[in-house]
């Protein structure tokens, strides 16, 4: 096949996006998170309710409080965990900017066909406030005081049927767990599902409200999260300091169509998810391998899925949780997927300032990636004082980076091993 033939044979499998949600610990609201990225500030704080509960770390990044019951309808505090709320929170915004609903209902599916909308929601925790609050609830109280609405509550897979019935969409829906990568692979099993067919429009990302006393714990023990007792300096991606991330919470949602479906019903498309890629690490439940293998054949996938010269990517998006082990693989990662160009990639971990948002990381992170290609602007990495000498990357760091870019590519490394890297064009 020519060259020619290949890329218009890529044109017409082109699957855009159309709206983008979000909140954050950063903001509400995807222009508002981009604000806080590009303000370069940490939003974790000491977090009261963890120090009430007697939690190892009570150090968090906890995303903006919403009267959910008078946004999302009475009754949705009690129905809904909190990571539910979250989801349907990003899914409104991305839906209402794709040119989905009309004001009759901000919810409701009205301009698509609603059998040929899917939904596919990443989570690796789910309901986790829910499990905590149950629980303690069956220890006080007794088996016959749990609460019937437990269950729906904390399966991972509401927050995908929530979107569903609140919308109308009757196409496929899925959850994705690949821990810490699944906002990403989300959106690569959403974009896989509009070129293949299955469905016109997907509503795709990540969400996770994680930041319970039993989980805080765990990752303690762990040795995953930052002993740093200062909030604001203790998620610190590529810093020679850095011992740890900093949970946190959020939702990243987008909407994902063909170029031909947006153009034929007037959308405008934002960007173009232009290649995915996905691997395994086969390694280790926990620890990435020493040299970043795993993520190298994610991105190298994503980048080949793209069609496009590496050369023309010039900002990566980092996973850089601000862990020893992490960042260190990420930046060998970094050197066998790009070589000598890697000295032209602009680099940015969005997460000293968000925190680590688990399941919604990736998608998140997308976003953000999206709005630098937009903006020409790389956000800084927050608490980035003295980078560790073996990170040998051309970190963004102390203001943003103005930078005239082709295409940005965003990376997200799971536990269990699982990788997933999406690259971005401009629409």
């Amino acid at each position: 096949m020519s060259t020619s033939r290949h890329l218009e044979d890529r044109q017409g499998h082109d699957v855009v996006v159309t709206g983008m949600g979000a909140i954050t610990p950063a903001g509400r609201g995807v222009e508002a998170t981009w604000r806080g990225a590009l303000a370069g500030i940490a939003t974790a704080t000491h977090d009261e309710r963890l120090a009430a509960a007697g939690a190892t770390m009570a150090i968090s990044c906890r995303a903006p409080d919403v009267d959910i019951d008078a946004e999302l309808g009475r009754g949705s505090v009690r129905r809904l965990d909190r990571f539910t709320h979250l989801a349907v929170i990003a899914a409104r915004e991305a839906i209402a900017q794709a040119g989905l609903v009309d004001d009759a209902d901000p919810d409701v599916i009205v301009a698509v066909d609603a059998d040929r909308t899917g939904v596919v929601i990443g989570t690796g925790i789910g309901g986790g406030e829910s499990w905590e609050s149950e629980y303690a609830r069956l220890t006080a109280e007794g088996p016959t005081r749990v609460s019937p609405l437990f269950v729906p509550r904390m399966l991972s897979n509401t927050a995908a049927g929530t979107i569903a019935i609140r919308t109308h969409a009757r196409g496929p829906n899925l959850t994705v767990n690949t821990a810490c990568a699944a906002g990403a692979s989300a959106i690569h099993v959403g974009r896989d599902m509009i070129r293949s067919g299955t469905a016109d429009v997907v509503i795709a990302g990540g969400v996770e409200a994680g930041i319970t006393t039993i989980a805080i714990s765990a990752f303690a023990q762990m040795g995953a999260l930052s002993s740093n007792p200062d909030p604001l300096a203790a998620s610190r991606p590529f810093d020679v300091a850095r011992d740890g991330f900093v949970m946190g919470e959020g939702a990243g949602i987008v909407i994902l169509e063909s170029r031909a479906h947006a153009e034929a019903r007037g959308a405008t498309p934002l960007f173009t998810v232009a290649g995915c890629g996905a691997s395994a690490d086969a390694f280790h439940a926990t620890a990435p391998p020493e040299d970043g293998g795993g993520a190298a054949l994610a991105m190298l996938r994503a980048i080949a899925d793209s069609g496009i010269d590496p050369t023309r990517i010039g900002h990566h998006n980092a996973h850089g949780t601000s862990t020893p082990l992490n960042d260190i693989a990420e930046t060998r990662a970094l050197r066998t997927v790009f070589g000598t160009h890697l000295r032209d990639v602009a680099v940015t971990s969005t997460k000293g300032v968000t925190g680590h948002l688990l399941g919604a990381a990736g998608a998140v992170e997308a976003i953000l990636a999206a709005c630098a290609l937009r903006e020409g602007l790389i956000p800084p990495t927050a608490n980035l004082t003295e980078q560790d000498p073996a990170i040998e990357l051309d970190v963004v760091h102390g203001a943003p980076r103005p930078v005239a870019l082709e295409a940005v590519i965003s990376a997200s490394m799971g536990f269990g091993g699982q990788n997933a890297a999406l690259v971005l064009t401009p629409a």
